[in-house]
Formats: C-alpha cells, structure tokens, sequence
C-alpha cells in the first residue's frame, strides 16, 4: 500500500485568493498578492520539511482503513 499524506494544509496570513477581473487588475491587489507569495514560501518550507524527514528516516504516518458512513437511511 502507497504511503501519502492525507491532506496537508498549508497557510498564509489571510484567505487564500486575490480579486480582479483580468490579470492586470489582479497585479493591483497588493495584499493578495502578498498572501498568494506567503503560501507559496509556506508551501515551499512544507515540501522541504517532508523531504528532509523522509531522507532522515521518518516515515509516513500508517493509514487507516478507509471508513464510509451513509447517513442516508
């Protein structure tokens, strides 16, 4: 069985978009940019970190079984 991460989460200072209707107008907003470049650095340290581990010997946590719950009765 393929060990993986479930779902990593990865963040930045605030809500992870930028807003504008063409490209350019996207460039014009600053802060998002700016918080689009902060998780892009977080992402890249997140990578690196798992990287470093694996080659030091750290595994991956063991997966459970899957478990499906239909609530629909």
């Amino acid at each position: 069985m393929c060990q993986r991460m479930q779902m990593p989460i990865i963040t930045s200072r605030y809500w992870n978009m930028v807003h504008g209707t063409n490209p350019k107008e996207v460039q014009q907003d600053a802060e998002g940019m700016q918080v689009m470049q902060v998780l892009g650095n977080n992402m890249a340290f997140g990578l690196n970190c798992k990287n470093v581990a694996m080659k030091m010997g750290l595994s991956m946590p063991e997966e459970p079984e899957f478990t499906y719950t239909n609530f629909i009765h």
